[in-house]
Parts: structure tokens; sequence; C-alpha cells
């Protein structure tokens, strides 16, 4: 991010902020328009888009005015030569893609894991991958950063993974390894909080200021709250482990683990034994689950919809969202009846907290979490306003 070195800059660093932020979140704009939306005047947005455009962060081009009367205001937008790296590592899979400051993913790799990954061979195979598309895809980008979205709690003060049980990691310092590794600034965060990130800003629960995200992996179910705007960290920044709880279960039969958390129940694993597959992405998933008549099938996908109904309902109580997005195999499990779910939910919930209710699943899909890490380091790196 631009800054300058007087101790009066503070206001145009938030200026210089709201500028760039603006044309990133909500799409290239003339100047004319960001006049209005910013409420500053013409001279200083000439003045702040010109020091954007110098600093290699915006481009603009010619208005398409045809027909207007008077001079057409310059179109404003992130220059998409800049990008951050966004990184997901799962038990099955390593996702990796750039994220240009316009939206594009401009690369986009997922290696598949036969074996565990650590943190040290995550940095390694991201070094490798970055290596590749230096000459690549990224040969004339400026990347501003690394993101990696992960299963399990951050530390907020220093991305610290405290715990991502499923790929056995505790306590691994991975944003100083791939700080170290890649040369670049490194933001880590829980991977259900990048997804609802990604959704507020882009997707499913965008204009919603109150908003529930469970998202379901391969590790299992991580989730993150929006409340007025703002994502909700806690004391540590692990609030949103809705996966952690124990489930309202009315029926003993439908317990499938004895004392068992929410994940052991809603369970991407289980579901795909239901359908026959060995493994798969959501979408090998949800084609089986819509073809499917076996009734044992049919069955299991009915029992993880009952618990989860009961789950996001709890939800909807405590916290009274606007929406609540579902992302990953959760997505999947929904879609294949959302209005079914929507009820379900609607069922268990006061009425009060309902009346505005709604149920969405992911729009952002596969991308939610490249995107949203990606956007940490957008945050991070361009728009501090101190």
């Amino acid at each position: 991010m631009v800054t300058a070195g007087s101790r009066g800059d503070g206001m145009r660093r938030a200026n210089l902020a709201l500028v760039l932020r603006t044309v990133h979140r909500e799409g290239p704009r003339s100047r004319a328009a960001l006049t209005e939306t910013t409420g500053l005047n013409r001279s200083t947005i000439a003045d702040l888009v010109g020091e954007l455009q110098r600093a290699g962060l915006v481009v603009e081009r010619a208005s398409e005015g045809l027909g207007r009367v008077g001079r057409p205001s310059p179109i404003v937008a992130p220059d998409p030569r800049v990008v951050a790296v966004a990184v997901n590592p799962e038990v099955d899979a390593l996702d990796i893609g750039a994220v240009a400051l316009d939206g594009e993913i401009v690369a986009r790799e997922r290696l598949e894991q036969s074996a565990l990954l650590t943190p040290e061979r995550t940095v390694e195979l991201v070094e490798a991958t970055l290596a590749d598309w230096r000459s690549g895809p990224l040969a004339e980008s400026h990347v501003v950063g690394v993101g990696v979205a992960v299963p399990g709690p951050v530390r907020a003060s220093d991305g610290l993974v405290r715990e991502a049980p499923h790929l056995e990691w505790l306590d691994a310092p991975l944003s100083d390894l791939m700080t170290d590794a890649t040369a670049f600034p490194t933001h880590v965060g829980n991977d259900a909080a990048h997804g609802a990130l990604a959704e507020y800003l882009f997707g499913a629960a965008r204009g919603a200021h109150d908003v529930v995200y469970l998202n379901g992996g391969a590790s299992g179910i991580g989730g993150a709250v929006i409340i007025g705007g703002a994502l909700l960290g806690g004391a540590g920044g692990y609030a949103g482990e809705f996966g952690q709880n124990r489930p309202g279960i009315v029926d003993p039969a439908d317990r499938r683990a004895l004392d068992g958390v929410l994940e052991d129940e809603v369970s991407r694993t289980l579901l795909l034994e239901a359908v026959g597959l060995d493994g798969g992405d959501d979408t090998a998933l949800a084609a089986a689950l819509a073809s499917t008549v076996d009734p044992s099938a049919l069955a299991e996908i009915e029992r993880q919809r009952r618990i989860l109904a009961t789950a996001l309902a709890n939800a909807a109580n405590v916290l009274n969202p606007a929406v609540i997005v579902l992302g990953g195999f959760l997505a999947v499990l929904a879609a294949h009846d959302l209005d079914g779910l929507d009820a379900a939910v609607r069922a268990q919930t006061m009425p009060a907290c309902a009346d505005d209710l709604r149920l969405a699943v992911a729009e952002l899909g596969a991308d939610r979490l490249l995107v949203g890490a990606a956007e940490a380091v957008f945050e991070a790196q361009l728009f501090p306003t101190r």
C-alpha cells in the first residue's frame, strides 16, 4: 500500500485505502462515481487515483460515455497484475491459487496427497509451485503476499496453527515457515473464517450484516460468525468452531458416535461411504447423492440432514443471523433439498429469529476458501489505514 512519510498522513492513507477497497470489492468505478460513493471531492479523487496508479495498484481506461454531454469520467479498476497467493491444505490435497486484485483466479493447482501434509511439506509445495508460476502465469504479476486457509484454530496474533487435528498439526508456526521460504508476508487463518469472508463480500451473504457460515471439508466442519459486518474472533481468534459442538439428536438410532461432536455425525466420509465412493471432490459427491436410489444411502442423507437442521436452528436461536451459508459438502447436503432443510430449520427456530432468516449454499463453490485467504492478504497489505 502507498504510504507517505509525514506525520499527518493518517487521513490520506485512509482515503487511499477507501478508494482501492471500493474498486476492488465493488468493481470498476468512474472517478465521478468514486466521488459520489466516497464523499471525497473530485480533485481529491483525481489525486488519490494518480497515486494508486503510480504504485501499480489501479489502472484507468476511457469511459464508454457515448451520447453523454461533457467529457466522460475515466474508469478506475484494480490492476489485475496485483495478486495474492492463496493456499488450502487438507487431508487429501493441497489447493493453491493466485487471485488477482480484480477477483480473477489467474492460476490454480490441486495437488492430490496420499499422505498427510506436514507444515514443512506444505511450504515446500507452495514454494515449488510459485517458482513455476513466476516463469508462467505470474510472469508479469506483482505478488503481495500469501494467505493460508487451515482446517483448525489459528491464533490471530501471529498465525500459529494451534491445532489442525485431522492433519495432525499442533502449534505449527506456519506463518513464519511460509514467509521464510517464499519471502512474502503470510497471513494464516481458519478456513471457515476465510470462507465466511469470501461469501460475505462476494457471494451468498453479500449485503447481509449478520451471517453464520459453516464449512464442510475433508477435515470436518468449521464455522464463522459475522456480526454487524465484523468477523467474530473471540479472545484468541478461535470463535466459530460449530463442528465441535455436541449436536441435539432426538432419536438415539440416529447417533453414530458415542458422545460424538457435530462433525462426527454430519460427515463427508460417511456420505462418501453411503454412496459407494472411495473419494472425490464435492462435484462427484453431489452427482452421487442426486443419482442414488439405494435406500440405505438415502437414509444416511436424511439422518445427516436432520442433525444438521438442529445444529443450524441452535445457531439461529443464539445469533439471530440474516443468512446462514453452507459451504463444501454441507452445501451438497443442503442442495439435495434446500427447501426441505430450510423448513426443518425453521421448525426448530424461535419465530422471531426465523422471520428474516435465509438459508443459502455458498455461491463461490470451490473457490471460496482461496478467495477468502487472498482477501486476508489484500486487507492486511493493501488496505491498512494506520
